[in-house]
Order: structure tokens, then C-alpha cells, then sequence
């Protein structure tokens, strides 16, 4: 009789949710080379959520967290079409950390009821790996929502240097976002796996490529 039930629950929970997929949350500093492997990992056909497109899905106009951020920071971070500037919010709250304390508690608990209904989403469709790229992942705790924690990083002066290529900002606000962040020991003390990115592409392509092949493993897979 136990074994019975136990099968139909089972059945039950097959029907409703599918089976368990591992998810993976990726996340480091920024510049730390995240995207670059979430996107090494995507061509491998790994399903992605990136926080940061979830984040900006929560930000749209007249939805509930983007009233509460203007109400918390002034209608003068609104763009002429009603959108938030992105740009301006940050330079505003990476410099106070009480003010980004009080945007992380407007937007973390919406993004993960957001990233949540996702993962639950794969989980009916049955599939079996998930990356969930997410920068605030240990800062948010949002390990609850995850298996493993992957860790990227790199050297400041790598970090510095990528910035200066890949966007506007300057020195002085690129090591205010630095500044606003987990340590990076406290990174590595809280990972599973640490994935360095100061090396040629190649390199962290073999890694990445290694990390899966042992996702694929038998000894790997969850039931």
C-alpha cells in the first residue's frame, strides 16, 4: 500500500510540476565575464534566465515595482516616454548604499517570484538543466532557488578594462559598482565552482565545455 501511494504521488507531482531540473546559478562581479559564459553556455543549448532581462521586465510602466520606485526616488528618474532611466537610477543609488538597500527591497522579491515562475515553467516542460545568470544571486539570496553556485571572476584591472570597453563608465563609477558588491573571497567562499575568466576565450570555453560535460554525467543528472 505505501509503495502504491508513493507512486501515485509521484504520478501526481509528474503531472503537476515534471521532474526536477537542476539549476545552476551563475553569478560574480561585474565585468567578471558572466555573460560570456552564460553565452557559451546557450550555444551548448543550455536554457538561460538572465536576472537582468527579468529586472527590466519588472521595471516596465505602471506596473506595481515601478510605482513604488518612483514614489521612492522622484518622477525626475523617468524618461520623457514614462520609462525608468536605467542609468540615472544607478549612478544615484551605487554611490548610497542606502539607497540602493532600499532598491534591491522594492525589486529582489518580485524578480524572484518572476524567476521562480519560470524555473517552475521548465520544470513542467521537463527540462533538465537551467543557468540562472543572476549578479545579485548570493546578495539577494536567491540560493533557495538554485543547486549550485557558480562563481566568475577576473582581476580589478581586467574588470576596469572591460568596462572601459564596453560602456560609458567611468573609472570612478565603475569602482563604486565594484565597491558596492560582495567581496570577491566572500564569492569564492560561497561557490561551487569558480570559473576564471582572465585567460584567452579559448580557455574558458574549455572550461565551460568541461563543466557541462560533467552536468551530463550520469552521477550528475537528478532524478
Amino acid at each position: 500500500m505505501f509503495f502504491g501511494t508513493l507512486t501515485l504521488r509521484l504520478i501526481i507531482f509528474r503531472l503537476e510540476w515534471g521532474w526536477l531540473v537542476k539549476v545552476i546559478g551563475l553569478t560574480g562581479g561585474i565585468g567578471s565575464g558572466k555573460s560570456t559564459v552564460s553565452q557559451i553556455l546557450a550555444e551548448l543549448g543550455v536554457v538561460v534566465i538572465d536576472a537582468d532581462k527579468v529586472g527590466h521586465e519588472a521595471l516596465k510602466p505602471d506596473t506595481e515595482v515601478w510605482r513604488e520606485i518612483v514614489v521612492a526616488f522622484g518622477e525626475d528618474i523617468l524618461t520623457s516616454t514614462g520609462d525608468i532611466d536605467r542609468k540615472k537610477l544607478a549612478g544615484r543609488v551605487f554611490r548610497d548604499a542606502s539607497s540602493l538597500a532600499r532598491l534591491s527591497r522594492i525589486m529582489h522579491p518580485r524578480m524572484y517570484d518572476m524567476v521562480r515562475a519560470q524555473l517552475e515553467g521548465y520544470r513542467r516542460q521537463g527540462t533538465n538543466v537551467v543557468i540562472l545568470e543572476a549578479p545579485l544571486l548570493l546578495e539577494a539570496g536567491w540560493t533557495s532557488l538554485v543547486d549550485e553556485v557558480w562563481v566568475t571572476l577576473a582581476s580589478e584591472s581586467t574588470v576596469l578594462k572591460r568596462l572601459e570597453q564596453r560602456s560609458e563608465l567611468s573609472e570612478s563609477e565603475a569602482l563604486a559598482r565594484i565597491g558596492s558588491q560582495l567581496s570577491l573571497l566572500e564569492r569564492i567562499s560561497r561557490a561551487d565552482v569558480v570559473i576564471n575568466t582572465d585567460c584567452e576565450l579559448k580557455e574558458v570555453r574549455a572550461r565551460v565545455w568541461e563543466l557541462w560535460q560533467g552536468l551530463q554525467s550520469p552521477k550528475a543528472k537528478r532524478a
